[in-house]
């Protein structure tokens, strides 16, 4: 286990200019620490492979640590208002939404999977930075029953730390607007493949999105 100590009253609350790169999670939860004050309690086997984006601007440090671990596949849990351990993402139960959205896509018919991969492709066709053809990751993501990604985890990089961040925030509350199936298995995990695979995602259908 790894600790960090904190000493004086915290206000987990407040704003404070921040500036953590991307690196190894564990390394980025201690400087964490030392920056707001906040006591963290981590087991290293949980944090062992992954890896944090970065962190930059005037933020709360729940605001700040909540983005530090997007894309981790872990959720902070509060002991206290200045201290706080990790587990691994768990998706909160939320209700399903009780009918199809007006502006859904329509996939009556569709499988899950199918709505999930519309979903994303739509999303990274609006952003030159990781449209689909020229990288591979591998992602798991973790569905509200409302339909909305809750947490993700990059579980391999793109190659790139910036691409690596762009990918992360445009997965947050992504909204594949289809209720999950209560069987639906968590996490989801994805696998995008390079252009040169012969199997990546498309962009062609969302032309004139903005960035192209």
């Amino acid at each position: 286990m790894a600790s960090a100590a904190v000493s004086g009253q915290v206000d987990a609350g407040g704003t404070q200019d921040l500036d953590i790169p991307a690196q190894e999670l564990a390394s980025a939860l201690e400087r964490f620490s030392r920056d707001t004050g906040m006591a963290v309690l981590v087991d290293r086997q949980l944090t062992r492979g992954r890896r944090s984006i970065a962190v930059k601007g005037r933020l709360s440090a729940t605001d700040a640590l909540s983005l530090l671990l997007s894309g981790s596949g872990l959720m902070a849990r509060y002991t206290r208002a200045d201290a706080f351990t990790l587990q691994v993402a768990q998706v909160a139960q939320v209700p399903s939404a009780a009918a199809p959205k007006a502006n859904s896509v329509s996939l009556v018919g569709s499988s899950y999977a199918t709505s999930i991969q519309v979903a994303i492709e739509r999303r990274m066709c609006h952003s030159l930075s990781i449209r689909p053809g020229s990288f591979r990751a591998l992602l798991q993501l973790w569905i509200g029953r409302d339909g909305v990604v809750q947490h993700s985890r990059l579980v391999t990089s793109t190659g790139d730390v910036q691409r690596d961040a762009a990918l992360v925030e445009a997965l947050r509350n992504l909204d594949i607007e289809r209720p999950a199936p209560s069987s639906l298995g968590q996490p989801v995990t994805l696998l995008l493949l390079p252009e040169s695979s012969g199997k990546r995602m498309e962009c062609q259908q969302w032309k004139g999105v903005s960035g192209q």
